[in-house]
């Protein structure tokens, strides 16, 4: 932990504003003052992912609590986002830091070309020294195409940088083997597999209505993380310092798998599917067990309305998901390609047939 160099750092709403809405200036200011410090030699470079923007503008809005339509989601933070980026811009001028805001949405990084210019970005921002801060555009961002929470942006932007170690802020110190407001439970220190959390019972979001997380989310987000061979620590705002620099606080979650083609971990947790495939039983072992491409041949029927590009599901016969991949079709062109080879579509319909369906590096098999 203390010798990660890059770092992507998320906090949560609650560790920003007051509960009942509007930005806690002492709070972020705070958080600021870990995090100039931490970079402040040169050699540690933070992503910082950070909510609060439709909480920051409950207040403005005459706004008691969190509304539950994305209307007013949408109106709260076009608001906030503003408020927010303004009282991180003054904060970190403390320290001659310039701050870079992006905004992403689900379906920036599900797409190829979207998802090469997020990663050239922030790769550019922070070789300029500048302090990027990510958000998802929850003005624009519909329910297809949300993250759900940051904490699950967070993870996928730790993959996306190449970070080191992806520390999660919350206002718990970690993850307990029970409700931490009771006596008796205690800290879990480290959790090497998913399953060492399997006797949890993982608390949802808390009652101060701003956020849209939880346990459950920081939980998942750090499963996601780590299976993608990036190390997490998951603890509260206030021992953020300890995080950074490698002390003992919260819960420390293992790497438990390898890191993976970037835009495949957001295909498989940020993408929302526009339609679906169902494969014959060759196609569905051709993808799941040899990793093959999806030909037309392996079709069996096609739902939904999808253009080429759009992520689709793949299931098998029973209706179950296999996989999810991009499609390269439209979906009114597929039912004249069902069961037929690409050598036949090709002499049939021109060159351009004689492609995959869905080629195997635009794909992801998706594990129960």
């Amino acid at each position: 932990m203390g010798e990660a160099r890059r770092i992507v750092v998320k906090v949560g709403s609650s560790s920003l504003t007051t509960a009942s809405g509007g930005l806690d200036a002492d709070r972020v200011d705070a958080l600021v003052d870990v995090l100039a410090k931490v970079r402040s030699g040169g050699e540690r470079e933070i992503v910082l992912v950070s909510s609060g923007a439709i909480a920051a503008g409950l207040a403005p809005l005459g706004l008691r609590r969190r509304p539950k339509d994305l209307a007013r989601q949408q109106a709260a933070a076009s608001v906030g986002q503003g408020l927010l980026v303004a009282r991180y811009t003054a904060s970190f001028a403390r320290y001659g830091v310039r701050v870079g805001q992006v905004l992403l949405t689900s379906d920036d990084m599900s797409r190829r070309s979207h998802h090469r210019n997020a990663s050239r970005t922030l790769d550019k921002l922070l070789a300029m020294g500048a302090f990027p801060i990510v958000n998802e555009n929850d003005t624009v961002a519909t329910d297809e195409i949300r993250f759900g929470d940051n904490d699950r942006l967070a993870a996928l932007v730790a993959h996306l940088v190449r970070a080191d170690l992806l520390v999660l802020l919350s206002d718990v110190d970690g993850v307990y083997d029970g409700d931490p407001a009771k006596p008796g439970t205690s800290r879990i220190g480290e959790v090497r597999d998913p399953s060492d959390l399997a006797h949890v019972e993982i608390g949802s979001a808390g009652k101060a209505g701003v956020g849209t997380g939880g346990m459950v989310t920081k939980v998942e987000a750090a499963r996601i993380a780590a299976a993608a061979g990036v190390p997490v620590v998951l603890t509260s705002a206030v021992h953020a310092a300890d995080a950074l620099t490698g002390q003992d606080t919260g819960t420390f979650f293992h790497p438990t798998g390898k890191r993976s083609a970037d835009r495949l971990l957001w295909l498989q947790h940020a993408s929302a599917p526009q339609g679906a495939l169902t494969l014959d039983d060759g196609a569905v072992r051709a993808v799941v067990d040899r990793r093959k491409s999806l030909l037309p041949a392996g079709i069996a029927a096609v739902e939904g309305e999808f253009s080429a590009g759009d992520p689709v599901e793949l299931r098998d016969g029973a209706g179950h998901a296999v996989a999810r991949g991009l499609v390269n079709f439209d979906a009114k062109e597929i039912p004249r390609l069902i069961g037929r080879s690409t050598r036949e579509l090709a002499r049939e319909l021109g060159p351009a047939y004689e492609r995959e369906v869905v080629h195997r590096d635009d794909l992801v098999v998706l594990h129960p």
